[in-house]
């Protein structure tokens, strides 16, 4: 959920990610002074669905509907161990990204009317963010230095629901993965 400013971001808006832990100590600082989303209250992570639905909108009904929909999908692990980018933005490469992309089509089929993104990409590329708006220089300074690190491996168990208030992000609800 990487932005420009903070005041991108509604109140209200909400999104669905699989928060990284194992990651904090790498990227933390980086993404700290270049990556907007974590200034808001954002954990290292990969968005799996944002926007999704406002709020307003999800009520008891729609956070069953969340519970079962990624109940169906099993835990995993993911491996990072290399860095891509899109213009301008550092992301670390979650290795295989098949499951995040099904997590994501899952929820998308049950939800059509939140395309990722608001349907701007055509390819949706699970990623973790770390610098967003920034120049080659700077994007080139940030990779060795996490590359210079071991790869790490994060258990991925559940999907967090985010809702922003305002000025910050706030915790709304984890749905578990099965097992």
């Amino acid at each position: 959920m990487a932005d420009n400013s903070t005041s991108r971001f509604q109140a209200g808006q909400t999104g669905l990610i699989v928060r990284i832990p194992e990651a904090e100590p790498a990227v933390r600082a980086w993404r700290e002074r270049f990556d907007p989303s974590a200034r808001a209250g954002v954990p290292a992570h990969i968005t799996v669905l944002f926007p999704f639905l406002d709020e307003s909108r999800i009520d008891r009904g729609v956070r069953s509907a969340l519970a079962d929909v990624l109940g169906r999908h099993h835990a995993f692990d993911l491996r990072f161990e290399s860095c891509g980018r899109f213009p301008g933005v550092l992301f670390l490469r979650p290795e295989p990204d098949t499951r995040l992309r099904r997590l994501t089509e899952a929820l998308t089929d049950q939800w059509p009317e939140a395309p990722p993104y608001s349907g701007k990409f055509t390819e949706v590329v699970p990623h973790l963010t770390i610098a967003d708006g920034q120049d080659d220089a700077v994007l080139e300074e940030i990779e060795a230095d996490l590359l210079s690190k071991p790869p790490f491996t994060s258990r991925v168990s559940s999907v967090d629901l985010l809702v922003h208030d305002g000025a910050k992000w706030q915790d709304r609800a984890s749905f578990a993965l099965h097992g």
